[in-house]
């Protein structure tokens, strides 16, 4: 629901956020009610010795003073769990309930403080378990006390005084008055300083130079402009994934209509060379996966990692190999070295320089595949998180090929510091000297990915026969002119509900949208569907057939925004811009203009999984993919583990490995099917 609005502010809490965490308090305090009454019952003939009258005074009103907070919160969490999200008018009554729990707090600290005092004065002189146990009592109170104010700290909005400032000056929404305008300019501004030293908090530890500073302003405005159009608390975002979740999972097993299956010619491109563009998706992701160095060995290698790497950390790297940025000890090398197989003298160039908008990578010599790969680190640093949320976007121009494609701002510039490096520093020029007849490959995982697809477009006048294979790569990256372009050279892998590959600016309008709808009109109360989802997310079982007021409705009304959909928007979005006569933030079409995945895509999925004891035995399954599949944000536990380079190579090994074990099964002139 809306943001309560106590003390003249809004908070970043709900009046139905309190069944839990005062239901818990509420179960720590009858506890401690019913510990301290019988404890009183038991030695009360021995608080009869010095100093005993004032344990005596201390235990009978804090037994009174727990009471009435037994009271108050037993009311607190009866009236919160009144009402849906949508409809908080049974809890109107909450915030005068919450101002008395809060007056509680202050005889609670003195007589805190009183009993402190009392427990280390040393002329009591009473049993010493009476002492221990009233000494536990007053650091219980203190630990609560602390609790209470790190939770206010917590849920403390830095703009909840502006915005409660426009709520009440415009009720109706007058976008047109001056004065409406002037305060969601000052409540903009406001909102993006508070951003800007957030991320400034949370990347202290970087030095930080003009790019920074840009940087920082511009994902500050991204996060102003996405989280300040709805009037949502976090409870609630959590409540709608939820909900979101059992609704993607109860039309997946709903029946569907046979899949659209085409079947191919044999000199297809399409249809011929899945199984070999698979096969050297899996041999080329073990170099994308080796630039995340010895994090991502150790991790894959848990017990005989550590001991492999010892082993070789101080050879010193010969002269062959140029290594730019800090490698202590030589893990990161090292780590490369075991993952792809390679020997010291196959590499070019190694770079662990790692700022923001310029990102590791290294040049190597894949005698294999008779390749020169450049591959780049995906993201693993905070510098690496700033150039994937520098999300804008900017013009890209290529001579007598394209103009005007738009792309990733950060990711370009990420491409455009490899493509210096490659050019400028004459590394491509190194490599091919080296061994001329070889073909070029660019490779990466999820932000390496990207800048692997913009690199390998600005590669491709001086490299015709050049290929990428991007692996998980973000979604909101290439123009859908720019994207049917690298179709002739880049190749995407995305496994099953990945996150990354569907997050873009449009889709993530189109979640908070989704959100919104399923969350306003859904009429049962928070603490359920938080319960019911939590189950469902770590036991399993149906989905729950929440009903809402959307059950029923016609096609046309449904496009249409409810009265409860429209009281959780509190301006119109700067991302949204409504067409006449239309007015409605949820019903407008996006200022961010849609960017898509590079190339061809080859979607892996799950056929089925065997789970047994400590083990699992999955089954994929891999088919092209059209770039429209990727349209909207699925929400599942998976949606984050299908990202990691680990499950990518494991998935694109089993594949691989089933392929050429098949390939003799194949009767003779029955060409592959490919799903679209």
């Amino acid at each position: 629901m809306p943001g309560m609005v106590i003390f003249g502010r809004r908070w970043a809490i709900g009046s139905d956020d309190f069944v839990f965490p005062e239901a818990f308090e509420l179960f720590v305090r009858v506890s401690w009610w019913i510990g301290i009454l019988v404890l009183y019952s038991m030695h009360k003939a021995q608080l009869d010795c010095p100093g005993g009258r004032l344990l005596h005074s201390y235990i009978l009103v804090l037994l009174i003073l727990l009471a009435a907070i037994i009271c108050t919160l037993s009311a607190i969490v009866y009236i919160s769990m009144q009402g849906t999200i949508s409809n908080p008018g049974p809890r109107k009554s909450l915030p005068k309930l919450l101002y008395l729990r809060l007056a509680l707090y202050l005889p609670e600290l003195i007589w805190a403080i009183v009993g402190t005092i009392w427990v280390s004065d040393r002329n009591i002189d009473c049993d010493r378990t009476v002492i221990n146990t009233i000494l536990g009592t007053v650091i219980a109170s203190w630990i609560i006390i602390v609790f209470t104010v790190v939770a206010v700290v917590i849920v403390f909005d830095p703009l909840g005084g502006k915005k409660t400032l426009y709520l009440s000056s415009c009720p109706s929404r007058n976008l047109e008055s001056s004065q409406s305008d002037q305060l969601f300019y000052n409540v903009k501004k406001t909102a993006t300083r508070v951003w800007e030293k957030r991320i400034r908090l949370l990347c202290c530890c970087i030095v930080q130079n003009d790019d920074h500073r840009v940087a920082f302003t511009s994902i500050a405005e991204f996060f102003r402009d996405y989280f300040s159009d709805t009037d949502l608390v976090p409870s609630d975002v959590a409540a709608g994934l939820t909900l979101l979740h059992q609704e993607q999972d109860k039309v997946e097993n709903c029946p569907k209509e046979p899949e659209e299956v085409l079947i191919q010619s044999p000199l297809s491109p399409v249809a011929d060379d899945l199984d070999a563009e698979i096969e050297n998706a899996a041999h080329y992701m073990k170099f994308a996966a080796a630039t995340y160095g010895w994090p991502y060995y150790i991790m894959t290698n848990p017990f005989t990692g550590p001991c492999k790497l010892r082993s070789g950390c101080c050879r010193n790297s010969p002269v062959e190999a140029d290594i730019v940025g800090s490698d202590h000890l030589n893990l990161h090398f090292g780590s490369i070295l075991q993952i792809t197989g390679l020997q010291y003298r196959d590499f070019i160039h190694v770079s662990f320089h790692n700022r923001i908008f310029e990102i590791p990578f290294f040049v190597a010599l894949d005698h294999k595949k008779e390749a020169i790969v450049v591959a780049v680190r995906g993201t693993l640093s905070f510098e690496d998180i700033l150039t994937d949320l520098s999300a804008d976007c900017e013009t890209i121009t290529l001579e007598d090929i394209l103009e005007n494609g738009l792309v990733h701002k950060g990711i370009t510039q990420a491409a455009n510091y490899i493509y210096r490096r490659l050019i400028n520093d004459g590394i491509l020029n190194q490599a091919f000297t080296i061994a001329p007849e070889y073909k070029l490959v660019v490779v990466g995982h999820s932000l390496g990915g990207g800048t692997a697809s913009i690199l390998a477009v600005m590669l491709r006048n001086a490299f015709p026969t050049l290929r990428c294979y991007a692996f998980s790569p973000p979604g909101g990256l290439l123009s859908k002119s720019l994207a049917d372009y690298t179709k002739q050279f880049i190749v995407s892998v995305i496994v099953g509900k990945d996150v990354v590959p569907r997050l873009s600016m449009p889709n993530m309008e189109d979640l908070k949208r989704r959100i919104v709808r399923i969350v306003a009109n859904c009429n049962r109360p928070k603490y359920q569907i938080l319960l019911h989802g939590c189950w469902y997310e770590v036991f399993g079982g149906d989905p729950d057939n929440f009903p809402t007021e959307l059950d029923g409705r016609s096609q046309d009304a449904l496009s249409q925004p409810l009265l409860a959909e429209e009281s959780l928007m509190i301006h119109q979005s700067p991302s949204y811009t409504s067409p006449a006569g239309d007015e409605s933030p949820l019903n407008s079409p996006l200022r961010y203009p849609p960017l898509f995945l590079p190339g061809r895509i080859i979607h892996i999925t799950e056929e089925n999984s065997t789970r047994r004891w400590c083990t699992s035995d999955v089954k994929y399954s891999a088919s092209w993919s059209k770039e429209t599949a990727f349209g909207n944000i699925l929400i599942s536990p998976k949606m984050i583990t299908d990202h990691m380079p680990d499950v990518v190579l494991k998935a694109l090994n089993s594949l691989a490995e089933e392929s050429v074990s098949c390939i003799s099964c194949q009767p003779p002139g029955d060409f592959g099917t490919n799903i679209v």
